[in-house]
């Protein structure tokens, strides 16, 4: 039992390790080409059966489970123990737990076939000499085999031996795994890397592979025919919209039609899927299947990002030109013409918002925004972001201006679901996809507008709600929502609105840095909660008589009209002055 105990531990944590290491496989290629999966790793009953151990032993019932898996072996000699049980075993006894008794045998097998047992093999010896024919007819209408060792056995070499085995044949499947790896992974490095990926991923597990990018071809391994080809694109067209993604793109689906198992791998990044893989099989799928299906379709992923990287740069370099615009350097339509080509027409008339997406660094400790760089940096983000807008019916000029994203969103739905909201879901979706990468970003929107000429407006009006966020202390601000704020934009002379604040305000700032109170943003709070008393000191976190005492010291220092429509109005504005003035200041 201690041989056993120890070779279970081994294999536990065997399996962990094939675990935790399928994910990180690198392949190597071999001129004469890549050795495939063996998938004999998979202990039959009757290659259990064939092995020294068992030379004496026969079977005496369920001839037709032959083919069943043996995933352990395990000793049992107590007549309750179906917690210690997961299915698979083969399980070992001495007849200890029910002797002669047929009752107690009967409560040992039909627990060992509830929990999917591979087979019971039973030693003639101290406590049994022979087994009833009862005992063989209950097995044999179960399809149960039942295998009999006629004599005395070392149970501890029959367990060193099939566990031994069975780590041996994970061990070797690990390494065909990697060996497999490599070379998908090298043969993305080519120019028909995603066709070599998959013609590897077809003889690995003799599936029908059906690839099935989101533009492109599909792509069929082995070929089929026209007509059978349609009939599954149309299969595979309705599954998917049946069960759309639920964002996780590392999840398969499984699905079964006529005698045959399909498995739909989507492969993408960025909360984007771009292709689907499909596998074919007229049999079950074994688990190695299952990793070497990943293990393809991650580093087609990474083809088709390290594609989309090199065409986002290339459509940087060609975008250039939009801070030319937003800038005022170029003044003649004819210029983004050239520019734009056949698109500046249909682009002219379409309603558009100018945004700008500021991103910093969370930085981790060791972690310097210098080892990758700010423009590195900002077009891994665009790609993302390219792709967030252009899934929500918008299409995107980009360009990096230092650590901002310069956005000019084209509109072109035709539904009327508003612009707004459809921007207020790809911000939230960037957010969502950067926050892994820690990257804080924040987002300034400037008023729609149309024709080209216009755009440096709504630049303007994006530069301008930026510039509030640390004020407001929200990471997304619309020009359009900024109110008071964009008449104080327009106020040149900063005199003139420090005088404003000095005039209505000053009493309270001059109390508050002599006192160190909060009269200020009580009276912010205030205003803002229509003179809520009980609102007011709930967004304070103060009790009502705090509440009280404060609004005393206010009017005092304010006169007793300070909630008259127009002084209150007043105040409201120059306490947004004061705020546009200090943007340190939180309120």
């Amino acid at each position: 039992m201690i041989g056993c105990r120890l070779a279970v531990g081994l294999y536990l944590s065997t399996s962990s390790l094939i675990g935790r290491l399928w994910i990180t496989f690198r392949y190597e290629w071999k001129e004469s080409g890549v050795t495939l999966l063996n998938q004999d790793y998979q202990l039959t009953l009757q290659e259990v059966l064939g092995r020294p151990t068992f030379e004496q032993a026969y079977i005496a019932a369920g001839k037709q489970g032959l083919q069943r898996l043996v995933r352990w072996v395990h000793i049992i000699e107590v007549i309750q123990f179906e917690q210690l049980l997961q299915g698979g075993e083969m399980i070992l006894t001495t007849g200890a737990a029910f002797k002669s008794d047929t009752e107690l045998f009967m409560t040992y097998l039909e627990q060992l076939i509830n929990k999917n047992v591979t087979c019971l093999c039973i030693e003639m010896g101290h406590y049994l000499s022979s087994v009833p024919q009862e005992w063989i007819h209950a097995a044999e209408s179960y399809n149960f085999p039942l295998i009999i060792f006629p004599q005395a056995v070392r149970f501890i070499d029959i367990t060193q031996d099939i566990h031994a085995h069975i780590i041996n044949q994970h061990h070797k499947a690990l390494q065909d795994l990697e060996k497999i790896s490599r070379e998908f992974h090298r043969m993305t490095l080519s120019s028909q890397g995603v066709s070599h990926v998959l013609g590897l991923l077809q003889s690995s597990t003799k599936a029908q592979v059906i690839y099935v990018p989101l533009n492109g071809q599909p792509k069929f391994i082995p070929h089929l025919g026209s007509r059978e080809s349609g009939q599954w694109l149309d299969f595979l067209e309705s599954r998917l919209v049946e069960s759309p993604s639920n964002g996780n793109i590392a999840a398969p689906s499984v699905m079964e039609d006529e005698g045959q198992t399909v498995i739909v791998q989507p492969v993408g990044a960025m909360g984007k899927t771009w292709a689907h893989i499909i596998l074919v099989f007229s049999r079950k799928p074994q688990e190695y299947e299952y990793l070497i299906l990943d293990s393809a379709s991650l580093s087609i992923a990474q083809d088709l990002l390290r594609k989309r990287y090199i065409e986002e740069r290339k459509l940087y370099s060609q975008t250039l030109w939009v801070d030319d615009l937003l800038h005022l350097r170029i003044r003649d339509e004819e210029q983004i013409k050239v520019l734009i080509g056949t698109e500046f027409k249909r682009l002219n008339e379409l309603p558009y918002h100018v945004i700008l997406i500021e991103f910093v660094h969370e930085q981790a400790e060791g972690y310097s925004t210098e080892e990758e760089g700010v423009e590195s940096s900002g077009i891994h983000l665009s790609l993302a972001v390219r792709s967030v807008f252009e899934q929500h019916s918008f299409h995107p000029l980009i360009t990096l201006k230092n650590n901002r994203l310069v956005v000019v969103a084209f509109d072109k739905a035709t539904k009327k679901r508003s612009s707004k909201e459809r921007l207020q879901q790809v911000f939230q979706s960037i957010q969502y996809l950067k926050a892994e990468d820690e990257i804080r970003l924040t987002i300034g929107v400037g008023q729609s507008n149309r024709s080209f000429m216009q755009a440096h407006l709504s630049y303007q009006e994006a530069l301008q709600a930026i510039s509030l966020a640390p004020t407001l202390q929200g990471k997304v601000q619309f020009f359009d929502e900024l109110g008071v704020f964009q008449l104080l934009f327009h106020i040149p002379d900063k005199q003139i609105l420090q005088s404003f604040v000095r005039t209505y305000l000053g009493p309270i700032i001059d109390h508050d840095q002599m006192k160190g109170s909060e009269l200020l943003r009580t009276l912010k709070v205030y205003l803002d909660t229509d003179g809520s008393k009980q609102i007011a000191a709930q967004q304070l976190f103060i009790v009502r008589q705090s509440l009280y005492y404060r609004l005393e010291k206010i009017e005092e220092l304010l006169g007793a009209d300070y909630m008259l429509p127009e002084k209150r109005l007043a105040l409201q504005v120059g306490i947004r002055a004061y705020q546009l003035l200090n943007p340190e200041m939180k309120m």
